[in-house]
């Protein structure tokens, strides 16, 4: 029988799972790691973590059928900057999607109007760009060491297989591709001081880049091209075509929009990306979702999260944004602050709690508005698609039925899925999706509790420039 394995490499931790063609789960491993915040606003890891937590993972999953593994996947978060040095070490700890210190990099990109020409996009402080240029100006000795520059999964499938190389739905994040023709943009590395020789060789993400080096113990596994995190998720969640919507509740928030041909209409709320099965997508992301929560039922009340039903969603006059660590779509404003809004005496401890699932699910409606669309219909994946009462909330914001498949763990599925496809085991991603993502229904919208939602969003839509205008 063959074995795949999917690998989706987060911020907090790297999870694997191993599956056989049908998209079972036969087995799960998951190896944490920490996060390191050297100042305000930073955000960082250590890669030799990444690469420590993936072997292990391999050996766990393979164990008993390495011979029968086939196919390795990775997923992962996007936007980091690895940089390795003449001899392939890691020069620095990676700088990770959700650092904010590329203020003053991101403005003066966006100063020159011509990203959207070279890319199709806006620079975003998490983007790899301005993370470059501050390297650059800020530690110019470990720009001068920089051989090679790429992103977190490429560095793990390089230790892997020898093969330096990127997927296009993962580059597309860098803002050094030219996503609407899928080739790096020189004009963006000439900006940035580098060479596109210092870059990955681009493939689609099931294609197959190389086969596994022998010291781990996998002799007829190879590597496929695999995918930013929300790519892979919309593969593992079915999400493929015109008119389908994924929406991610992981540490961060997405909404990821499948669209045939690249978009020159959205504006510059979104982001323009390639898509995993080959075509593009529209993305918004909000940097804060499931760790809103976290923060609040943890490390504010020290308690337990509670799940119970409530009858009242839209009822709620109690507002949370969402901006723990500034916010990118669709106000792309890294000085962006959380707050509760209208609190009164008689405000309880379960109206506060409400107000932040409420809080990251108005966020992601943000999103939606920005992109100038309508959806009737998403799945939801990450930690957060387990709860009922978010599940519940996201229906009546968004007002769309809500969709789960069998397992939340969409990027690992995703990574696993176009593993089979640069397998031959199926002749498409569409193909293999399409035969293994099983989805069920979940929440159906209620147009009464959307109706009461829509007047708490015409609300929260005004506190975001009412909080910014305050200087804090």
């Amino acid at each position: 029988m063959n074995y795949y394995i999917g690998i989706d490499l987060g911020t907090s931790s790297c999870k694997g799972i191993l599956t056989n063609r049908e998209g079972t789960v036969l087995a799960e491993h998951s190896v944490s790691y920490n996060v390191s915040y050297p100042a305000p606003g930073y955000s960082e890891q250590n890669p030799e973590d990444w690469y420590n937590a993936a072997v292990e993972i391999l050996e766990v999953l393979s164990e008993g059928r390495k011979e029968d593994v086939k196919g390795i996947g990775i997923a992962g978060q996007m936007h980091g900057l690895v940089m390795l040095d003449e001899n392939d070490d890691v020069i620095r700890p990676a700088i990770l999607w959700n650092d904010g210190r590329t203020e003053k990099e991101t403005a003066y990109l966006n100063s020159l109007g011509c990203l959207p020409t070279y890319t199709g996009n806006i620079a975003f402080a998490g983007f790899t760009a301005p993370k470059i240029l501050w390297v650059k100006e800020n530690e110019p000795e470990n720009f001068a060491l920089a051989k090679k520059i790429c992103l977190p999964k490429d560095y793990l499938a390089y230790k892997l297989t020898g093969v330096f190389s990127s997927d296009y739905s993962d580059a597309s994040g860098m803002l050094l591709l030219d996503v609407a023709n899928k080739c790096w943009s020189k004009e963006m590395c000439d900006i940035c001081g580098i060479t596109v020789d210092m870059l990955p060789r681009l493939y689609e993400s099931y294609e197959a880049t190389g086969k596994v080096k022998a010291e781990y113990g996998l002799p007829n596994a190879i590597l496929c091209a695999g995918a930013g995190d929300n790519a892979a998720a919309a593969i593992g969640t079915a999400t493929l075509r015109d008119g389908d919507c994924s929406i991610s509740l992981g540490t961060s928030g997405t909404v990821f929009l499948p669209c045939d041909k690249f978009n020159t209409t959205c504006g510059t709320a979104l982001h323009n990306f390639a898509h995993s099965t080959g075509k593009f997508h529209l993305m918004g992301c909000i940097l804060s979702a499931a760790s809103c929560n976290k923060w609040w039922v943890r490390d504010i009340l020290d308690t337990k999260y509670n799940d119970d039903p409530r009858d009242d969603l839209g009822q709620n006059r109690v507002f949370f944004l969402p901006y723990l660590t500034g916010e990118r779509c669709p106000h792309n404003d890294v000085n962006a602050k959380g707050a509760f809004v209208g609190l009164t005496i008689n405000t309880t401890q379960a109206d506060m709690s409400l107000a932040v699932l409420e809080g990251v699910a108005y966020a992601l409606r943000d999103c939606v508005e920005a992109g100038g669309v309508k959806i009737d219909k998403a799945v939801l994946c990450g930690g957060g698609a387990i709860s009922p009462l978010w599940q519940g909330i996201m229906s009546g914001i968004l007002g769309a039925d809500i969709y789960l498949t069998e397992t939340e763990q969409g990027p690992s599925m995703g990574g696993a899925l176009l593993a089979m496809t640069a397998c031959g085991e199926y002749e498409s991603v569409y193909a293999a999706a399409d035969a293994t993502v099983r989805k069920t229904l979940a929440v159906q919208a209620d147009p009464v509790r959307t109706a009461a939602y829509n007047e708490g969003y015409a609300i929260y839509k005004k506190l975001y420039p009412a909080l910014r205008d305050t200087g804090l």
